[in-house]
């Protein structure tokens, strides 16, 4: 097992998951504003699994998505990080930047702050060449972010694998930003 490296923002903190997260998450996976770009809401036992999923890989790497929490407020709103996905998509393998905040925490540049600090790690820490982010085509509030943190999209998109053909959701847009260009940025 791996020492989880924590991040910290002017305003965030990005740690290692704890059991007091999980009543927060399962309220977040179940709120359909936040799931309205992913198949269905889940269940707290879904929910459940899927922290423990997060927190096991984590464990093993050291690094992933981690919890977010506003410092002096909040201890929990959702998570942001790294993550290596599933081997059946296009642009795998890879390491893909996501996130998804409880809606009361929207608007307010969360995401995108906790995801530069992602990205620093994955380039400065990681020294990966890429990092990918993929969504729903129409999940126009996530290629926001991935346009404020600098991802750019090639007119790229695939249909996505483990939903049915015909899905609304299926068909997904993929962003890319390399760490040259990452560091380019920085300047």
């Amino acid at each position: 097992m791996c020492e989880i490296f924590p991040l910290e923002t002017d305003r965030l903190r990005l740690r290692a998951w704890r059991d007091d997260d999980l009543p927060a998450f399962a309220a977040l996976n179940a709120d359909p504003r936040v799931m309205r770009y992913f198949p269905a809401p889940l269940s707290s036992t879904q929910s459940d699994a899927l922290a423990d999923k997060i927190r096991l890989f984590m464990q093993q790497h050291g690094w992933g998505l981690w919890a977010l929490e506003v410092k002096g407020g909040a201890p929990f709103i959702g998570f942001v990080g790294l993550a290596i996905p599933a081997d059946d998509l296009p642009c795998s393998p890879c390491v893909e930047i996501g996130w998804r905040l409880a809606a009361a925490h929207w608007g307010k540049g969360y995401a995108s702050e906790a995801a530069e600090a992602a990205l620093h790690y994955a380039f400065e820490h990681l020294n990966l060449a890429e990092v990918v982010s993929f969504t729903a085509d129409a999940n126009q509030p996530s290629r926001r972010v991935m346009e404020r943190i600098g991802m750019t999209s090639k007119g790229e998109s695939f249909l996505h694998p483990r939903l049915p053909q015909g899905h609304p959701l299926q068909k997904h847009v993929l962003y890319r930003l390399g760490q040259q260009l990452w560091r380019e940025q920085q300047c």
